[in-house]
């Protein structure tokens, strides 16, 4: 046997153990961890410091590197968040629908763990503390797979929360890190059918499309976010020039970061000006259609490749449309069902716009950057699925859990001349 699959046979045992835990010993668990996390902050920052000195010789820079750093205030907002966590109401036992049927049966929709999660992600160590208290929140057991360039951080963070369940008579195969990280392994991994519930990656478009094409187990997936914003004929200019500066420059290197601003014809002479001196005071290239570089003289031509990329960087498309229907139909087109923005005070173009973008969210007169599950009232995420299985968009805890039918009878049965004593 293996010794990724030994792994993961004791990490589906423990997860019979996370599926009896109560509410408040999951509760007790995460706050113990994240006090844990910061009374450790120490020991965290070195493992880091030996992540960020290896990467460097490596030529690791952007926003990997920036991913990968951590500091004194990003391990507070870690624990924070694995606190936020615990706070959250506990998705396992709700019972999301009742009927009772016209026998007399009562039938129940209830939420119950996944089971055991692989966590497949690249270098954000933060992730190893997310992860786990979200899928311990949700009753599950996790096995983290992250990249070799955060395996010092990851070590470390894994041993603190495992040290801790163990205090609370938890098995800490419930959280598994996976520290061999050679490629044969991650796929073994990923074929576990028979053991893994779910796969989750986190990271580049690269290591998405490895995932989802070796695994046989279930992957929740986005291949890259490709976010746009849409400035209506009626919009607030400066409202939307902030949008446009907060979505754009304050981490480009994320996903839910704008990568394409679409203009209504009828504002584009007025509103492009504005927003090319503010954004090229942000150090922010622009690559345009032919409609914008008539506006603005020097911009860089754009390609069909510029409106489908992902840039991560400070770069951005830009196109002047016609219409409303014109900026639906570039997304449809070069989006990636991630995020899209209108900026408009016209309520039924925002509710076209909204009918009509299938993207996982849509903003009306909000920052893409809020396109996040903390900052949607998750606590924090394990990922954003823009595959639309049983959770779309931002996941949290509930989006780790799914529903069984509980039904309860007084002995109905469904074919009576079946029944025992009939004469």
């Amino acid at each position: 046997m293996s010794d990724i699959r030994t792994l993961a046979l004791a990490c589906r045992d423990a997860a019979q153990v996370m599926f009896a835990l109560d509410t408040q010993t999951k509760r007790k668990l995460l706050h113990d961890m994240a006090d844990a996390l910061e009374a450790q902050r120490d020991t965290i920052l070195a493992a880091n410091a030996r992540d960020l000195q290896q990467a460097a010789a490596k030529g690791i820079q952007g926003a990997m590197l920036d991913r990968l750093k951590l500091d004194e205030s990003r391990i507070t907002g870690i624990a924070n968040a694995v606190r936020e966590i615990a706070a959250l109401p506990d998705p396992v036992g709700l019972v999301t629908r009742r009927d009772t049927r016209p026998n007399g049966l009562e039938v129940e929709r209830v939420r119950i763990p996944l089971g055991v999660i692989a966590m497949i992600y690249e270098a954000r160590p933060n992730v190893t503390a997310d992860a786990a208290a979200l899928c311990l929140m949700a009753g599950n057991a996790v096995i983290l797979r992250g990249g070799s360039e955060a395996l010092n951080s990851n070590m470390a963070i894994a041993k603190i929360l495992r040290d801790v369940m163990e205090r609370h008579d938890i098995p800490a195969a419930a959280l598994t890190l996976v520290e061999d990280l050679r490629r044969e392994t991650m796929i073994e991994l990923l074929q576990l059918n028979d053991i893994v519930d779910l796969a989750i990656p986190r990271g580049g478009e690269g290591l998405i499309r490895f995932v989802a094409e070796h695994a046989r187990v279930p992957v929740i997936k986005h291949y890259k976010g490709v976010c746009h914003l849409y400035v209506d004929a009626s919009a607030d200019e400066a409202l939307a020039l902030n949008l446009l500066i907060d979505g754009k420059t304050s981490r480009p290197g994320v996903c839910n970061a704008l990568e394409t601003l679409l203009i209504h014809r009828d504002v584009a002479e007025s509103f492009l000006p504005k927003a090319v001196q503010v954004l090229e005071e942000h150090g922010v290239e622009l690559r345009g259609c032919e409609r914008s570089r008539a506006l603005m003289q020097g911009m860089h031509a754009a390609s069909d490749e510029d409106y489908a990329a992902e840039f991560l960087d400070l770069i951005l498309a830009v196109r002047v449309v016609d219409d409303l229907g014109a900026a639906v139909g570039h997304i449809q087109r070069f989006g990636s069902d991630h995020t899209e923005v209108i900026v408009t005070r016209d309520d039924e173009a925002a509710r076209r716009f909204v009918q009509a973008i299938r993207s996982a969210v849509v903003m009306v007169n909000a920052s893409s950057r809020f396109s996040d599950g903390g900052e949607l009232g998750l606590g924090a995420e394990i990922g954003i699925s823009t595959t639309r299985l049983h959770a779309y968009g931002p996941m949290g805890a509930e989006a780790l859990t799914v529903e069984r039918f509980v039904v309860r009878g007084e002995g109905q049965v469904r074919h009576p001349s079946s029944r025992v004593g009939r004469t």
